[in-house]
C-alpha cells in the first residue's frame, strides 16, 4: 500500500480505526473523515506513529452534500490523488417497528445509505471514472444480508447499501473501479453499547477482523476482484 491514498469514513469508530492502523503500518496516505472532531486528531496522531507517511484529517458529516464535497475538494487540493474508498461511516438503531420513530429511521437512511450515496458519487464522478482506477469498500454488515427482529430500520438502509453497491458496479464498469460489500458480524464495536438489547460480545468478531479483510481484498492480484466477503463469529455460520 505504500503511497496510495485511501480515504476512510467514519474513521473513528471501531473498523475505522482498526483499517487505519492496518493501513498506516502498510504504508498508505491516509484520509480520516469523522464527526468526532477531537477524536479524530487524536487518531491521526496514532496513524503517524503507526507508520503512515502522510495523514489528513477532514471534519465531515457524510449526510451534508456540501460538507463531503468539500472533502474530496480537499483531497485534491492536499494530495491530488485517490485510489481506495472505505464508507465505515454508520448508525443503527434496534427497535421494533411499533417503538421506532420516523426520526431515527430517516437518521439511518441519512447516514447508512445517502452517506455512502454521497461519498462514492463523488469517489466515482471526481476521481476514479477519470482515471479508469479505483477501489471502493462498502460495509453493509451481515444485517445487510439476513433480517432480526429490531432491525428493520437498520436492515432497509443495509439492504439498500447492497442494492445500491450491486447496480452502481454495473454503471462503472467500463471504468475498471472495483466494489466490494463486506457482510461482517456481529462486530464488537461501540454500537452495543446503546444497543438496547443484551448480546455476547466476547463471542464476536474483532474489528481488526474487518481490517485483515479488507487488507487481503486489497492485495487480491488482478483480475481478481472479491466481490463479496461474509465473515461472522463461529457461533452463527451459514445464517
Amino acid at each position: 500500500m505504500d503511497g496510495k491514498v485511501v480515504l476512510i469514513t467514519g474513521a473513528t469508530g471501531g473498523i475505522g480505526t482498526a483499517v487505519a492502523q492496518k493501513l498506516a503500518a502498510s504504508g498508505a496516505r491516509l484520509v480520516l473523515a469523522s464527526r468526532q472532531t477531537t477524536v479524530l486528531e487524536s487518531l491521526t496522531a496514532r496513524c503517524h506513529e503507526w507508520g503512515s507517511p502522510e495523514t489528513l484529517s477532514i471534519p465531515t458529516d457524510v449526510t451534508d452534500r456540501l460538507q463531503v464535497e468539500s472533502l474530496f475538494e480537499q483531497v485534491y487540493q492536499k494530495l491530488g490523488q485517490l485510489d481506495v474508498v472505505i464508507n465505515g461511516a454508520g448508525l443503527g438503531v434496534l427497535k421494533p417497528i411499533q417503538q421506532l420513530s420516523e426520526v431515527e429511521f430517516d437518521r439511518m437512511v441519512a447516514v447508512n445509505l445517502k452517506g455512502t450515496f454521497l461519498v462514492c458519487q463523488q469517489a466515482v464522478a471526481r476521481w476514479m471514472q477519470l482515471k479508469a482506477s479505483g477501489r471502493v469498500f462498502n460495509i453493509p454488515g451481515i444485517l445487510g444480508q439476513h433480517p432480526m427482529g429490531n432491525a428493520s430500520g437498520y436492515c432497509a438502509s443495509k439492504y439498500g447499501v447492497v442494492g445500491f453497491t450491486k447496480a452502481m458496479a454495473l454503471d462503472c464498469k467500463r471504468f475498471d473501479i472495483k466494489f466490494t460489500l463486506l457482510y461482517l458480524g456481529g462486530l464488537d464495536t461501540p454500537f452495543w453499547e446503546n444497543a438496547g438489547m443484551k448480546v455476547q460480545r466476547d463471542k464476536m468478531l474483532k474489528p481488526e477482523q474487518a481490517a485483515d479483510a479488507i487488507y487481503f481484498a486489497l492485495q487480491v492480484p488482478a483480475p481478481g476482484v472479491p466481490s463479496e466477503i461474509v465473515i461472522q463469529p463461529d457461533s452463527h455460520l451459514f445464517l
